[in-house]
């Protein structure tokens, strides 16, 4: 078993930066891919960045460049620095670990980029 508990979203004005956390306790962190996800009002859930338990990162082209991905084995956390920002990063932010079969999610962050 893993909980999730994400933080650090926030108001933000475009152009801005924030950096959301997410902190991994019950099981052993390292040996998870860990990603995060996004959910805008009336849209679907859609993969932000991965980085798997070697440090191989994706993205998506909408946050690349943007975006940074990474994590701290160390302390059991995963963050996504996100720079230059714009309002249509506005979402709930989730943070998900899968391994194989196992498959968990945080609660969510809400990130909203409004002037």
């Amino acid at each position: 078993q893993v909980q999730l508990v994400e933080s650090g979203g926030d108001l933000v004005q475009p152009g801005g930066s924030l950096r959301l956390s997410c902190a991994a306790s019950g099981s052993i962190f390292r040996t998870y891919r860990m990603g995060w996800y996004r959910q805008a009002p009336g849209k679907q859930r859609e993969l932000v960045a991965q980085i798997t338990s070697t440090g191989s990162t994706n993205y998506a082209e909408s946050v690349k460049g943007r975006f940074t991905i990474s994590r701290d084995n160390a302390k059991d956390t995963v963050y996504l620095q996100m720079y230059r920002l714009k309002p249509e990063d506005t979402a709930v932010y989730y943070c998900r670990a899968d391994r194989l079969t196992r498959d968990y999610w945080g609660q969510g962050t809400q990130v909203t980029v409004s002037s």
